[in-house]
């Protein structure tokens, strides 16, 4: 983004101008940003409803999807010549909101325990681990003489602090994920389908 925006303020200082939208430059910021935002929307989706499928972890997508969420939106709203108004203006304003649902989403899916490919753990998985966690801290207390014993028995605690965190509210965000969805996913077609009218009109 910064790499962007250095580029954009070198072609506006030296055309002593706002690059329109509908010139070169304009238009390919707004073809680039509206590719990156298709990708942001489809690839994610699609990798996580392949569960069979071995194409990087779940972790790498996210990131990915953050990243084309972020960038492609910037760069149609470098695009838009900083008018709103019309067709281009709705379009703008749907895309605003869903970089805000975007960043509220990461959170309500990181506070989710997951595996290392994305998968959720249910509550079952989770008090398992407590209990393994149970007999490695009843372990390390009889074994005080042992050297680092209290480091790695406060190392134990913590983590076993953790994970009934999550247990407490694993149904909660749960019910908070849904509730994003039903936001999201509405605000997300409406969008795609005001840019593609946008990008006909155009």
């Amino acid at each position: 983004m910064i790499a962007i925006t250095i580029v954009y303020l070198y072609v506006t200082i030296s055309k002593n101008q706002t690059p329109a939208a509908s010139g070169f430059f304009g238009h390919s910021l707004g073809i680039a940003g509206f590719l990156l935002m298709l990708m942001t929307e489809t690839l994610y989706s699609i990798r996580k409803r392949m569960r069979t499928a071995r194409w990087g972890r779940m972790s790498i997508w996210l990131q990915f999807h953050i990243f084309t969420g972020l960038v492609g939106p910037y760069m149609v709203l470098l695009h838009s010549s900083w008018k709103f108004n019309g067709l281009a203006g709705i379009v703008m304003l749907l895309t605003v909101l869903i970089v805000i649902s975007g960043f509220i989403g990461r959170y309500i899916y990181t506070s989710i325990p997951r595996t290392i490919d994305g998968v959720e753990i249910e509550a079952g998985e989770l008090e398992q681990g407590i209990a393994a966690l149970e007999a490695e801290i009843n372990s390390q207390q009889s074994k005080p003489e042992e050297k680092n014993t209290s480091k790695q028995l406060q190392r134990l605690l913590n983590r076993r602090k953790r994970i009934q965190r999550q247990i407490s509210s694993l149904s909660f965000s749960r019910r908070m994920m849904a509730l994003w969805h039903t936001v999201h996913i509405p605000v997300g077609l409406a969008l795609f389908s005001a840019a593609f009218i946008h990008i006909l009109a155009a």
